[in-house]
């Protein structure tokens, strides 16, 4: 599976990310490239029908990626970890949406 995500202020990128999970040795193992940064990954350390769990506590910012399943069908992603000595989380709430209809060939 591969994502992509950017931050654009003013109309244009600041900050971008490429992401792949996949699959390695029976597990599942997901991949970040953020920009200016090199790649790392973070193994599955659970996963359910509704929730998987990457960590990589040797990583500076995030130690965790967390999906969940909602039971409306929506699908919430969260970051967490230690920074500076303080634990945070940063939560993304994501849903469908309907791509625009490009122009007719």
């Amino acid at each position: 599976m591969l994502g992509m995500s950017r931050t654009v202020v003013g109309g244009k990128t600041k900050e971008y990310e490429f992401m792949q999970i996949r699959q390695e040795e029976g597990k599942l193992v997901f991949l970040a490239k953020p920009s200016g940064q090199a790649e790392d990954s973070f193994a599955s350390i659970k996963l359910t029908d509704s929730e998987v769990i990457f960590e990589n506590q040797a990583h500076d910012f995030p130690q965790r990626i967390i999906y969940r399943l909602n039971a409306d069908g929506s699908v919430s992603a969260r970051i967490e970890g230690a920074q500076g000595g303080q634990t945070r989380g940063i939560d993304f709430p994501l849903r469908r949406t309907k791509c625009a209809e490009g122009p007719a060939r």
